[in-house]
């Protein structure tokens, strides 16, 4: 029986005997978790294990084939995942604020102009507004997706998959997204995330390599 999605102790993520695939191929079978508001789960596992895979099922851009997710008690996308890839989706005709700005409105936001300037020196990206994102390096582009996690409330999107997110990051930055890791896990969000770095602030681990086929 399906839970009702007002029942406090339904989890806001729940996996059910999930199959993880590529194209034709299996690569993890049975995987299961319960992820509540409120928590942070590290997603780790060997290579293969299919664990950007999991995120873009979850994230509605792969199919499920095998086994049940419910958000919310539901088997379908009753809400709105934010999901921070590898493919960053910057376009680099635009500047640094105009590409924050797209990436917020896809969430219904409309930014402030001092919003986009307080989320880009969280990133420690100010004085970069205007400055055409063609001209910027690998790690301070990726600074750009980050920014958004500043503005965005559970209220928006109550659930973050994030792949890699400290990747090119410096220690005070890792700090930084730590601490709102856990002020939006407070708030009542969850996330989900990868990481080939400790993340110290996850209350829960879910080890893909215990699910290979």
């Amino acid at each position: 029986m399906t839970p009702k999605s007002g029942d406090i102790s339904v989890p806001l993520l729940k996996l059910d005997e999930l199959t993880i695939q590529r194209g034709e191929i299996p690569l993890c079978a049975g995987v299961s978790l319960n992820l509540s508001a409120g928590s942070i789960c590290h997603l780790v596992g060997a290579n293969g294990t299919g664990k950007t895979t999991l995120l873009m099922q979850l994230a509605g851009l792969l199919p499920v084939l095998t086994g049940h997710v419910f958000y919310k008690g539901h088997e379908r996308l009753p809400l709105q995942p934010l999901y921070v890839s590898h493919q960053l989706g910057i376009n680099p005709s635009l500047t640094v604020a105009q590409n924050l700005s797209f990436l917020l409105n896809l969430y219904g936001i409309v930014p402030r102009a001092t919003d986009i300037d307080e989320a880009l020196a969280w990133v420690g990206l100010q004085g970069f507004e205007t400055l055409s994102s063609n001209h910027l390096s690998a790690g301070q582009t990726r600074r750009i997706t980050l920014a958004r996690l500043y503005l965005l409330t559970p209220q928006v999107t109550p659930l973050w998959l994030l792949d890699e997110p400290f990747t090119a990051l410096d220690v005070d930055m890792v700090a930084r997204m730590e601490d709102r890791l856990q002020a939006f896990a407070a708030a009542g969000g969850a996330v989900l995330m990868t990481s080939h770095q400790p993340v110290a602030v996850a209350s829960q681990v879910l080890d893909l390599s215990d699910y290979m086929v």
